[in-house]
C-alpha cells in the first residue's frame, strides 16, 4: 500500500466519516463500481460537501480534479494534495492537467471529475463539460455516473439528508474522439446523471428506503 493510499483511508475515517454522520448520507449501486481498471466517475456538483460524500462512498481509492484556485488556498491545497487531488485551470487549455488525467485511468486508477466545471447554484444538474468524456474516450475506460442529491439544501442549520447514486459504467462504444465525439458521449453523461439525480429526489420523497436499485 503506498502513502497516498494511507492518507485516503485515513481521510475516509476522520474526513468522510464525519460528513457521513452530518450529512445522515446514503449510497445506492456502489457495487456497480469496477473492481479493477481506470475508470472516470463522472458527478454532478452542489457543494463542498461533495468530494468527500463520494470519496466515503466509494470503494477505491478516487484522485479528484479540482481548480487551481483551491489549490492555492492556504490549508485546504495542501490537504486536497495529500489525497491526490489534481489542478486544473477552468477556462482554458491545460494540456499538462489533460496529460496527468489521462495518466490516472492508463495506470488503473479512479479519475473523480466534477464535470459541469463549477458548482450549481440552481440546485439541479448542469450541462457536462467534455472534460471526462475526452479522457475516457482518449484511454478507452468506462465512465460511470454519479448523482448527488441534498447538498444544494445542507447547512449546519438545515441538516438535510444526503445521497449518493452510482450509476452503471458506460463504455461510450462506436463514440469517436475529436470535439464531436466528446459533446456526444458528454451529453449521454448528462442524459444518465440527470436520471440519477432524478431518481434520488423521488427516492428522498418516498423516505430513502434502503437497500434501492438505481436505475
Amino acid at each position: 500500500m503506498s502513502a497516498r493510499d494511507v492518507v485516503w483511508q485515513a481521510g475516509r475515517v476522520w474526513i468522510g466519516g464525519p460528513v457521513r454522520l452530518l450529512t445522515h448520507a446514503r449510497s445506492y449501486g456502489v457495487d456497480r463500481i469496477p473492481a479493477e481498471g481506470g475508470l472516470v466517475l463522472a458527478a454532478n456538483h452542489f457543494s463542498w460537501l461533495d468530494p468527500p460524500l463520494v470519496g466515503a462512498a466509494c470503494p477505491r481509492r478516487i484522485q479528484f480534479v479540482a481548480k487551481v484556485e483551491a489549490h492555492r488556498v492556504p490549508g485546504l491545497g495542501q490537504l486536497i494534495r495529500a489525497h491526490g487531488t489534481l489542478a486544473v485551470r477552468r477556462g482554458e487549455s491545460d494540456r499538462d492537467a489533460v496529460r496527468r488525467m489521462r495518466e490516472v485511468v492508463r495506470d488503473g486508477g479512479v479519475l473523480g471529475m466534477f464535470v459541469e466545471g463549477t458548482r450549481q447554484r440552481s440546485g439541479v444538474p448542469g450541462p457536462v463539460q467534455p472534460g471526462a468524456a475526452m479522457v475516457a474516450l482518449q484511454e478507452g475506460v468506462p465512465v460511470t455516473p454519479v448523482a448527488i442529491h441534498g447538498s444544494q439544501d445542507w447547512s449546519l442549520r438545515n441538516r438535510v439528508p444526503c445521497s449518493v447514486a452510482f450509476g452503471r459504467p458506460m463504455r461510450l462504444e462506436g463514440i469517436p474522439r475529436g470535439g464531436r465525439g466528446y459533446r456526444e458521449a458528454s451529453h449521454e453523461i448528462e442524459q444518465e446523471i440527470r436520471r440519477l439525480w432524478e431518481w434520488l429526489v423521488e427516492l428522498h420523497a418516498q423516505g430513502r428506503p434502503k437497500g434501492s436499485t438505481p436505475p
